[in-house]
């Protein structure tokens, strides 16, 4: 493992930080540490969150929010470090949750009605599933992997809006890659429920006091176990692996696969 300065235990600027290495890799050896990290977007990136990003040393960054959310909040990058903006979800026709969060937040009841249901977790499981699938998931996940391959690009950073959905895939799907075992990749996506959702707490708070049920935002604004799920179902129903994912999903040939693995375990 490399020698990385320890992450500070809040960033506000830089919400649901973390570092991806550590876990043992089935190849021998371990996932790299210092060399991947996630986080939320860097629209309101602060001088503190800045000093993170030179700490860390990052040199390359991975934007995969729409174009719409890259031109609605983007990101406050420090000069020297690359960004590559990669729109995961260009092809995905938007559903009834993500356009009535507002609606939702401000009313218990409007969040009653649609949360209620379990179009939550319907409309995860279904993004998490075009994350496999979805042609511009394709091509932006492959575009990521393949960047990660160069020895340049790291330390890297990836990124979505909040950092838990479009970015937990990539960890996801990197970590198995690099031989992490699934337990452990579960580890890293559910961290997300302990570094994020404290965040959200005044917002919880007066969704409470409004009378509304503070449980219902968790699955939206959290992650559960049932969304990374459902990508791997995915994954396994029409690749059968992570290796074939890698081959013949995302078209990584094995030269590449090998630097891939070679920079990112050790």
């Amino acid at each position: 493992m490399t020698d990385t300065p320890k992450l500070p235990s809040v960033v506000p600027s830089l919400a649901n930080l973390r570092d991806i290495g550590g876990p043992e890799s089935r190849f021998g050896g371990s996932v790299r540490t210092g060399a991947v990290f996630r986080s939320t977007d860097l629209a309101s990136l602060t001088e503190a969150g800045e000093q993170t990003l030179a700490e860390l040393a990052i040199t390359t960054i991975y934007d995969l929010r729409t174009a719409s959310e890259r031109e609605t909040a983007p990101d406050r990058i420090p000069a020297g470090i690359r960004e590559l903006g990669l729109d995961v979800l260009a092809d995905k026709e938007y559903r009834a949750i993500p356009a009535q969060m507002q609606e939702m937040i401000a009313n218990p009841r409007a969040a009653t009605e649609l949360l209620g249901t379990g179009q939550a977790l319907e409309y995860f499981q279904g993004s998490y599933r075009d994350f496999v699938t979805l042609p511009s998931a394709v091509s932006s996940y492959r575009q990521l992997f393949l960047d990660l391959a160069q020895p340049t690009s790291a330390p890297a950073l990836i990124h979505c809006t909040t950092g838990k959905d479009r970015t937990g895939w990539a960890a996801a799907a990197l970590l198995l890659f690099l031989g992490a075992s699934e337990d452990a990749v579960f580890e890293d996506y559910l961290l997300t429920n302990t570094i994020l959702l404290p965040m959200f707490a005044p917002l919880f708070e007066r969704f409470a006091a409004q009378g509304g049920d503070p449980s219902l935002l968790e699955g939206v604004l959290g992650v559960r176990r049932e969304y990374l799920e459902a990508s791997l179902a995915e994954l396994e129903s029409v690749h059968g692996s992570i290796d074939a994912y890698f081959t013949d999903g995302l078209k990584i040939d094995e030269q590449t696969q090998t630097r891939l693995r070679d920079n990112l375990i050790g």
